[in-house]
């Protein structure tokens, strides 16, 4: 008898099935002699379409709403129906005997899975493989442990659960506000929220009222003092004649050194990396989106085998990764990082709470390198960024504190206080990772409420000295910035400053489950708000369209607070945990999405396209909207069943050669023309001839097609004549 392997990509099926042996080709299966491996593509089965269980719903109609099924049916879909059926047959063949779930360790990987099983109707014993890397090793370890299948029915519950509510509130809001207000609108307890955070930015940004300030410093003892409001700690007064007053009190005196305070202080490196975090710092440092950063982490994980899996939430590894930590320094001990991983290689490791902590690993533990041997070349240069983030990060954990000695002075002229401080560096410790130039930034800290480091001379407490260079500056309070794609994230896995209650269970609830969607599913957020043109970027900042301005004052209340995801993921918690049933969750969201329905069939609000072109739609006739994209500006029919859009320019990567910046690609009827916002404008055909006579580097075709004939000659025996020479022989025994 024989097991059936589903695992959730064909990528992660080949690894799984190179490691059992399984090497016979079936239709989208791989067979050994005791393993057959299959793979889903991702969802294979879904939640069927309201017009799947009643034919009126084909139409949308505001009076057949709310849609409540009695029951919840599954269907195939439909593009990737085909490798349903062959995981089907392999299934229900008589010499399988169990099944062993090896889909992505995680509420929605159980879902994939358990979906096709229900779907198919096979009750065959189950087993689950739950590990958080695809190499070799892991992949045996797995094996060597596999779980009973039962262990994991509340959590395939919990998945349910959440699929189903939000279908029946998502759909019938959507549908509501759509067929209301005769607009494509859509709405859900993740996206409506997250719109809200950004509008509300945007609002406080408008009606902030910039305030001047003053700052007073001297040159005293060969030191830059500041001058600091005792009462306040502030280094800085809204009051001109104040400072004024301080500037020409000072004038004469002389600077009395009132105290020498010295302290030995240490700072840690910054945690792991979890999948937000990652994202973060990817788009600061290279302007990565969410979901870009999702997709190279993906490659590293799935293809290279570099990193460990990449949707997870925690930022913590547990005792049993530990003693495979000089494993993993092996592995990622090349290039840049060959002398840093060497170092750490030939002595004991240190480890401690600050990255090390089971009770703060969730389904996976923080993203790390794996054992695998790393081939940076075959990397993108992409690719090589990311990994770069999460390698330095994981090697400076393991590296002792940075320390350093901090001096503040403190000094008294004419009775006003003044304030200096510096350090000395005591040892580098986790920054030479880095090479000394990590970024501590806080992006919300002002500039002047902070002192800068300088070299201080020795000096001693009750030296005076004579006052020089008196420099008062002045400057204004600047807004709050408004929301990039690294700050959305931050905001989005911690909403709870955008609460209207201040519900401290439901805040503490929020921060427990990691804020509006997972960290699988912000990225797919984000990208959906701009594909739907509800948001827009200028430049590397976002802001809502006039649609989302309008969306929020139509959508029901409930629908735009964070409070709402926080009551649902802590019920969702408790299903996984088996302390909910899922049938009482359920019938909550059904009473609750009548009564979303009632308020928007009752509500007396309007909605106006004021994007409308004079553009006539070529299949309907109608006018078209005007819309921002991500990376592109479209034109799009305005009735939501023609559906018709078409680009007329989209940023591209190709650069100004006079000011150097990203240039627009403009789509016309004739030949495609590049244009900059500094004026300058070149056609397509132009710009290719100006790239060859530069002699421009190749295209990832090119690079593509040079990488397969490398491995292809490496894999062909050196000495050709004597190889072929050697397996025609044939020696008598």
């Amino acid at each position: 008898m024989k097991s059936l392997v589903i695992a959730e990509k064909p990528s992660v099926a080949r690894d799984i099935a190179r490691v059992l042996h399984c090497q016979k080709k079936l239709n989208g299966a791989l067979e050994g002699s005791r393993y057959i491996v299959t793979w889903a593509l991702g969802h294979l089965v879904t939640l069927a379409d309201p017009e799947d269980y009643d034919k009126k719903y084909k139409e949308w109609k505001l009076d057949a709403l709310p849609m409540m099924p009695k029951k919840m049916e599954l269907v195939v879909i439909r593009q990737t129906a085909k490798q349903y059926n062959a995981v089907k047959t392999l299934l229900f063949r008589q010499d399988v005997n169990d099944i062993i779930i090896a889909t992505d360790a995680g509420r929605e990987g159980e879902l994939v899975a358990r979906w096709i099983l229900e779907k198919s109707g096979c009750r065959k014993p189950i087993k689950r493989l739950w590990i958080s890397s695809v190499t070799d090793k892991a992949i045996r370890d797995g094996f060597a442990h596999l779980k009973d299948g039962r262990e994991y029915d509340n959590l395939y519950a919990a998945a349910v659960s959440r699929a189903e509510a939000d279908w029946l509130v998502g759909i019938n809001a959507t549908r509501a506000l759509t067929c209301k207000y005769n607009a494509q609108l859509s709405c859900g307890r993740v996206q409506t929220p997250t719109l809200a955070m950004i509008a509300k930015r945007e609002e406080e940004i408008r009606s902030f009222k910039p305030e001047e300030y003053y700052c007073l410093s001297l040159l005293s003892g060969k030191v830059k003092w500041s001058w600091q409001d005792m009462k306040s700690g502030s280094f800085r007064t809204f009051s001109k004649e104040r400072i004024d007053t301080i500037a020409q009190k000072i004038k004469e005196g002389k600077l009395t050194v009132t105290s020498v305070e010295k302290s030995a202080k240490k700072t840690y490196a910054p945690g792991l990396y979890d999948l937000t975090e990652l994202q973060r710092d990817a788009n600061r440092q290279f302007g990565f989106s969410a979901k870009e950063t999702l997709n190279i982490m993906q490659r590293l994980y799935e293809n290279h085998k570099v990193l460990t899996y990449p949707r997870t939430d925690s930022r913590y590894i547990g005792t049993d990764v530990v003693g495979t930590l000089k494993d993993r320094l092996r592995a990622c001990s090349v290039g840049p990082y060959k002398k840093l991983a060497g170092s750490l290689i030939m002595k004991p490791l240190a480890t401690n709470a600050s990255f090390v902590n089971d009770k703060k690993v969730s389904d996976h533990h923080a993203i790390i390198p794996t054992e695998q041997f790393v081939q940076m070349e075959h990397m993108t240069n992409e690719e090589k960024k990311i990994y770069n983030l999460v390698v330095r990060r994981f090697l400076a954990v393991l590296y002792p504190p940075f320390e350093f000695e901090q001096t503040t002075l403190s000094a008294e002229a004419c009775g006003e206080h003044f304030t200096a401080k510096g350090k000395i560096v005591i040892s580098s410790g986790w920054k030479a990772v880095y090479e000394n130039q990590f970024n501590e930034e806080d992006e919300d800290e002002a500039p002047e409420s902070v002192l800068t480091d300088q070299t201080l001379p020795s000096l001693t407490k009750g030296e005076v000295y004579p006052i020089q260079n008196i420099s008062v500056t002045s400057g204004k309070t600047k807004p709050p910035a408004p929301f990039n794609e690294a700050t959305l994230l931050s905001a989005m896995e911690n909403p709870v400053k955008y609460m209207e209650s201040r519900d401290a269970k439901a805040a503490k609830t929020l921060g427990e489950t990691g804020g509006l969607g997972t960290v699988a599913t912000r990225a797919d957020i984000i990208d959906k708000l701009f594909n739907s043109f509800l948001m827009e970027k200028r430049g590397k900042d976002i802001f809502v369209t006039s649609k989302a301005r309008q969306l929020l004052k139509l959508v029901p209340e409930d629908l735009k607070k964070p409070e709402l995801t926080a009551d649902w993921e802590m019920r969702l918690s408790r299903i996984a945990k088996g302390s909910l049933k899922k049938e009482t969750f359920l019938n909550d969201i059904n009473a609750y999405t009548v009564d979303i329905i009632q308020e928007i069939k009752a509500a007396d609000g309007t909605f106006r396209h004021d994007n409308l072109t004079n553009t006539k739609c070529p299949e309907c006739g109608k006018r078209m909207l005007a819309v921002n994209g991500k990376n592109s500006r479209m034109l799009v029919c305005q009735d939501r069943e023609c559906g018709h859009r078409e680009t007329i320019s989209r940023t591209s990567n190709a650069r100004c050669p006079k000011c150097h910046k990203k240039m627009e690609l403009y789509v016309k009827s004739g030949e495609d023309t590049f244009i900059c916002p500094c004026g300058y404008r070149e056609k397509l055909s132009a710009f290719k001839n100006r790239r060859e006579k530069e002699g421009a580097g190749v295209n990832k075709k090119d690079v593509q097609r040079y990488l397969k004939q490398q491995q292809k000659e490496a894999e062909v025996p050196i000495n050709n004549p004597f190889a072929s020479a050697f397996a025609n022989l044939k020696i008598d025994e």
